[in-house]
């Protein structure tokens, strides 16, 4: 795989690399590996994107680099890594800190880890207290125990992803 494929895993969890692959098989119906760019808009649209038109086209000329007319599934992963980025990167800091206070949950202003456990667990997907302990050390960059604000926002794609998964009420 590219840099660029290799990334775009390590930013997605395994859950979201499923949903993503099961979207991508619907539309795959030779089974051959690849859909055509014109089913592209389709698929992104299932997994809540909305490209326009000229979107579409920019992201097809830059993702199908051999110029095949298709794109095979980690050209895939790496087009919808960037769309999430750009995604989040349009979260306005309103949003984060909202998002910061749904973390914190006592209202002291750090994510401790046991209130990251309890988010963790909401989401309703099976996680070890290793997997929690790996992310939770992976955002407490200063090693304090906690995770503050800045922390939070520097890593911010691992706690969105959590949320993505939370259940709404």
């Amino acid at each position: 795989p590219t840099d660029a494929q290799s990334d775009a895993r390590s930013f997605l969890t395994e859950e979201m690399i499923a949903e993503f692959k099961a979207a991508f098989d619907m539309f795959d119906t030779d089974g051959g590996g690849d859909i055509s760019t014109k089913e592209l808009g389709t698929v992104m649209r299932m997994l809540g994107q909305n490209p326009s038109r000229e979107e579409l086209d920019a992201i097809i000329e830059e993702v199908d680099e051999d110029g095949s007319g298709t794109i095979d599934f980690e050209e895939f992963l790496v087009m919808m890594v960037q769309q999430l980025k750009e995604d989040q990167a349009g979260k306005s800091e309103e949003e984060l800190s909202e998002c910061f206070r749904i973390f914190d949950k006592n209202g002291d202003g750090f994510v401790d880890r046991e209130e990251f456990g309890e988010i963790l667990h909401m989401t309703g997907e099976a996680v070890t207290e290793e997997d929690i302990d790996e992310m939770f050390g992976e955002s407490d960059t200063n090693k304090d125990g906690k995770i503050d604000f800045d922390e939070y926002c520097t890593h911010k794609y691992t706690l969105i992803n959590v949320q993505l998964y939370l259940p709404t009420s």
